[in-house]
C-alpha cells in the first residue's frame, strides 16, 4: 500500500459524499481502519491512500458503521464480532459491506457493485461458461479468492437466463449484491439474516419455493454443502461459489469438508450432480491500468465424473488438458492466451 496523488476533492464524514468520489475516482473498495485514512483499492487492483486525508478514529469509524447497520444488524455484529450487509444509496447504487474488530477496534470493508448487471459477453468468459447458462439442472461452480470476481460472473450468468427463459429463479445471498430485474423470469432474491437465518434453511425451503434455478452465495461450510447437493439430485440447476483457487482443490474441498466414513457418498452424489467448475483470478492487464479475467475451466464429462467417483481426483488435471477442444483449459493456458492477445505481462505461469 502506498501514498499516490489520489486525492478526495473533499474530505468529510459524511458517508455518502466518501463514496461518492470512491465511486468517481472508479474504486472497487474502500477500507475504513482506526488509525488509517480511507484505504482505497483502484481498478487495477493497487491499494492506495488518499495523501490529503487525516486518519480515523474509533468514534468516526462507529459514527459510519451506524450509517449502515441498522439497530437489529449492530446488535448481531456486537454479538458476532463481523458481518456483511448490503448498503443502498438513491444516488450512488449498491455496496456489499463488511463490518468486523481487529486488534485496533472496529472496522468496515465497503465495495462497490456497479449499478447494471455486466452483460456476459464482456466478462472476458471463454464460450464453454456462457454454456452453463443453458442447462436445466446440475451444480456449477464458480472459484476463486476474494475479489477474483466470482459474484459478477454469476450476476452475467443469471441475467442471461432471466433474458432467454420462463423459469424461476431463486438466489440465497449474504448479501444480496446485484439487483435482477424480472425479464422472461421470475426472481426471487432473499438475504441472509434478513429473509431467512442460514443458508441451510433457505435451501430446504427453496424445495417447497418451485424454483428452477438456485444460486446459493457461498457453500462455506458442511451443511450448507450437503444441502446443495441434494438441490442439485432434485433435478435443478444450482449455481454456488467456492473459496478455493483450481477446479481439483474445489472437488477435494468439498469431499474433505465430510467425515471420512460419509466420502464415497458424498463422491458420488458430486459426480452424478457436477456439471462444472470455473476458477478465476484477476490479474493486472499489460498498461497496469485495469485487470483481466484469468480462468481455468473443467466440465464434467464421463471420465471427469469417473475419477471423482472413484476418488483419483489427481488424474483430473490431466483431463482438463485432454478436454480443450470440448471447451476445458487450464490457467496456463488462459493466461498464454491473454499473453498472445497482449493483454496481460507474462513473467511466469501462474495464476
Amino acid at each position: 500500500m502506498t501514498e499516490s496523488n489520489l486525492e478526495f476533492r473533499i474530505f468529510t464524514l459524511d458517508l455518502h459524499e466518501i463514496l461518492k468520489q470512491v465511486v468517481e475516482h472508479k474504486a472497487s473498495d474502500v477500507h475504513f481502519k482506526v488509525g488509517y485514512p480511507p484505504v482505497v483499492r483502484l481498478v487495477n487492483g493497487s491499494l492506495l491512500q488518499p495523501k490529503n486525508v487525516p486518519v480515523l478514529s474509533t468514534d468516526e469509524i462507529m459514527a459510519l458503521i451506524k450509517d449502515v447497520l441498522d439497530k437489529e444488524k449492530l446488535d448481531l455484529w456486537t454479538e458476532k464480532n463481523e458481518i456483511d450487509v448490503s448498503y443502498f444509496n438513491h444516488d450512488l447504487g449498491r455496496f456489499r459491506v463488511n463490518v468486523y474488530a481487529d486488534h485496533n477496534g472496529p472496522s468496515m470493508a465497503v465495495r462497490v457493485i456497479p449499478k447494471t448487471i455486466p452483460d456476459i459477453n464482456n466478462l472476458g468468459l471463454p464460450d464453454a461458461v456462457k454454456n452453463f447458462c443453458n442447462l436445466e439442472k446440475g451444480l456449477v461452480l464458480v472459484t476463486g479468492p476474494t475479489g477474483s470476481g466470482k459474484s459478477t460472473t454469476l450476476a452475467g450468468i443469471l441475467d442471461r437466463i432471466n433474458v432467454n427463459r420462463a423459469c424461476h429463479i431463486l438466489t440465497i445471498e449474504d448479501p444480496i449484491e446485484f439487483l435482477h430485474s424480472p425479464q422472461k423470469a421470475l426472481i426471487t432474491q432473499r438475504e441472509l439474516y434478513t429473509h431467512t437465518h442460514s443458508f441451510v434453511s433457505a435451501i430446504k425451503s427453496a424445495l417447497r419455493e418451485d424454483p428452477d434455478v438456485i444460486m446459493v452465495g457461498e457453500m462455506r461450510d458442511k451443511e450448507t454443502i450437503a444441502a446443495a447437493l441434494t438441490l442439485a439430485e432434485t433435478g435443478h440447476l444450482v449455481f454456488s461459489t467456492v473459496h478455493t483457487i483450481d477446479a481439483v482443490q474445489t472437488i477435494d474441498r468439498i469431499i474433505d469438508v465430510f467425515p471420512h466414513e460419509q466420502q464415497p457418498q458424498v463422491r458420488t452424489q458430486l459426480a452424478s450432480t457436477l456439471q462444472g467448475i470455473v476458477s478465476q483470478a484477476l490479474r493486472s492487464s499489460a498498461d497496469l491500468q485495469s485487470r483481466v479475467l484469468v480462468c481455468e475451466v473443467l466440465l464434467a464429462n464421463s471420465a471427469v465424473k469417473n475419477c471423482i467417483k472413484e476418488a483419483k481426483i489427481e488424474q483430473i488435471y490431466s483431463l482438463m488438458q485432454l478436454g480443450k477442444q470440448d471447451g476445458m483449459q487450464t490457467v496456463n493456458d488462459s493466461l498464454q492466451k491473454l499473453k498472445n492477445e497482449g493483454k496481460i505481462l507474462l513473467n511466469k505461469l501462474t495464476m
